[in-house]
């Protein structure tokens, strides 16, 4: 495992990562944050004993690890802050959008692996899609997995335009789950079952239906085929939802998502 960690940013997903480490073994003296606001900051301590900065002066040059997890808007300054300090690290980017090719001009390193996670890794299951630079070794991204997998799965991706599908497919992808489980609770209670009821029974619907579809062989065509009978409740829901051309619909919200992620490179990356 890295030696020593500088977070940049102290929001949720670096507090997963933290949380993540910390259970496998690692000293919170290995692990610093930089996080300009006094309540975050005190929040960090006192969550997992880790040291925290307000700003990233050359106290984050210890650092072998450097995780980016700002907001795509303050990517820029805080790395013109950052980078005298730590063009030595390697760098892991959880932010949305920002291209490596920027980041690299503004750190003045090659060493630069993109991360796009999900909120799950609060919980150790998420899913990570990464992409690195040349310029990174085995060793880096052996590395970089170590941390990731603190927080769920991970996968490389070879082209970095892909992240942009990532963003919108995984990235994003919580929401849409929440969305589902969102109506099915409001259609539950208004079909006569407590909110509590309804809710126990959509989540774990969700859960359990993602399982399956790990652990099965087949398609998801398939199993919904499976429980679909012809002239049965499952069809009349299906065909409902086809004759909305639902389907349609959430595959254009992706791609909206996707083209939103593309702007975000082209509007904070220069």
């Amino acid at each position: 495992m890295t030696t020593h960690i500088t977070f940049i940013g102290g929001g949720n997903m670096a507090s997963a990562i933290i949380g993540g480490l910390l259970k496998q073994g690692m000293s919170a003296k290995q692990i610093d944050v930089v996080e300009p606001y006094t309540e975050a900051r005190d929040k960090l301590r006192a969550q997992f004993g880790i040291a925290a900065l307000s700003e990233p002066g050359p106290a984050v040059a210890k650092a072998s690890l450097v995780v980016w997890a700002v907001k795509p808007q303050t990517f820029k300054e805080a790395a013109q802050q950052a980078g005298a300090h730590t063009r030595h690290a390697l760098h892991l980017s959880v932010a949305a959008g920002i291209r490596s090719d920027s980041i690299a001009g503004w750190l003045g390193t090659e060493r630069i692996v993109r991360a796009m996670p999900n909120t799950p890794a609060l919980v150790g299951k998420g899913m990570t899609a990464l992409f690195g630079r040349p310029a990174v070794s085995a060793e880096d991204r052996l590395a970089v997995e170590q941390v990731i997998a603190t927080t769920g799965q991970s996968l490389w991706v070879d082209d970095e335009v892909q992240l942009d599908a990532v963003t919108a497919l995984s990235g994003s992808g919580p929401a849409y789950v929440f969305f589902f489980i969102e109506a099915m609770v409001q259609a539950g209670t208004e079909m006569g079952l407590t909110r509590e009821q309804a809710h126990q029974l959509a989540v774990g619907t969700f859960v359990g239906a993602s399982e399956l579809a790990r652990a099965s062989d087949e398609s998801p065509e398939v199993l919904r085929q499976r429980v679909t009978s012809k002239g049965g409740t499952t069809y009349a829901a299906i065909t409902s939802m086809e004759q909305s051309h639902m389907k349609a619909h959430f595959i254009q919200a992706l791609q909206a998502a996707r083209h939103r992620a593309r702007e975000l490179g082209d509007e904070f990356g220069a």
